[in-house]
């Protein structure tokens, strides 16, 4: 089996979609979740009859913008995945904005969300009543998308996420070993993990 840092590095390596799809994977075998029952949403929840939406993304550090000026000197010193990520515990020495998108509250009755830091995956979790001007919701992602909206995990929000709506946090080898499990039956094994 591949180590927790292999696993780690080829995460923070893939493009969005693939990355979703890990996170989706994650999130169903670690609560044994169904998939989704349309495409509007996830996974489904059969012991709670819920749908559920998995959003998340990768703790990195900030970067420049790109601008007339600079663009050169930016390509010249363009750095990989390693130099960017940091530790989920220096999250408040790191300017970092990590964009939970493209969230469709009546599409579903749980949202799964989080980080992959360099550590740690942290795990959040809300419901759409949730999605309020307290963790700074805007159901205006992009004009004329009703019914979708956004909201970030940042230096200035994180830690109301991590007061409010912390769910559970996994190593990069509990995730290795969750990920692991391939049927419905073996997904339902207990998994002891860091937790809370």
């Amino acid at each position: 089996m591949a180590s927790g840092e292999q696993i780690r590095n080829g995460i923070f390596s893939l493009y969005t979609r693939r990355f979703g799809s890990v996170a989706e994977i994650m999130i169903q075998k670690l609560l044994a979740f169904k998939k989704g029952l349309n495409q509007f949403h996830d996974l489904y929840d059969p012991h709670q009859a819920l749908r559920v939406e998995v959003k998340f993304s990768r703790g990195q550090r900030k970067e420049d913008s790109i601008n007339e000026e600079n663009v050169l000197q930016v390509l010249e010193n363009v750095s990989d995945f390693t130099s960017r990520m940091f530790p989920s515990t220096e999250w408040h020495k790191n300017k970092f904005d990590c964009n939970i998108q493209q969230v469709k509250p009546s599409e579903f009755d749980l949202l799964y969300y989080g980080v992959f830091f360099s550590d740690v995956v942290v795990i959040f979790k809300l419901t759409p009543d949730d999605l309020t001007k307290a963790i700074n919701y805007s159901n205006k992602q992009h004009k004329g998308n009703v019914g979708e909206g956004q909201f970030h995990l940042n230096n200035k929000t994180y830690e109301f996420h991590l007061e409010n709506f912390f769910d559970q946090k996994l190593t990069y080898e509990e995730l290795g070993e969750i990920l692991k499990f391939h049927s419905d039956e073996e997904s339902n094994v207990k998994i002891v993990h860091s937790g809370k």
